[in-house]
């Protein structure tokens, strides 16, 4: 899967992501880090890519826009690091693979996983 790591995760979950076979970038590299959830939120849905955040704002958009992509990968969790919640973050994406590809949004949390097909009602 192509993942988009948004700035409010570390550039440390790059190479985690990728270890695990998925084409990740960090938005810092590829993007404005004064950019709006919006802004990145187009710019994920043109680049192919599956927005990977600790911040809820991207679910909500997607609820007020009723839009069918991109799909978001939510961690809601107090810590929030690759050495924390690495193996959990790969074993969800493994889980959830199509429903993230076909259009999601993936809630990870340290003991459960839930996932809600796109759009949302």
């Amino acid at each position: 899967m192509k993942l988009l790591v948004d700035m409010n995760l570390s550039p440390e979950w790059v190479p985690v992501l990728e270890a695990a076979g998925h084409d990740a970038v960090h938005w810092s590299t590829v993007g404005d880090i004064r950019a709006t959830d919006t802004q990145i939120m187009a710019w994920a849905r043109q680049a192919g890519r599956i927005v990977f955040t600790h911040d809820l704002d991207f679910g909500t958009i997607l609820a007020l826009t009723r839009e069918t992509g991109p799909s978001v990968i939510q961690v809601r969790t107090q810590d929030v690091t690759p050495s924390a919640i690495g193996s959990i973050v790969v074993s969800a994406l493994r889980q959830f693979q199509n429903e993230l590809e076909r259009g999601a949004i993936l809630v990870v949390e340290e003991s459960q996983r839930r996932v809600r097909v796109l759009p949302l009602k």
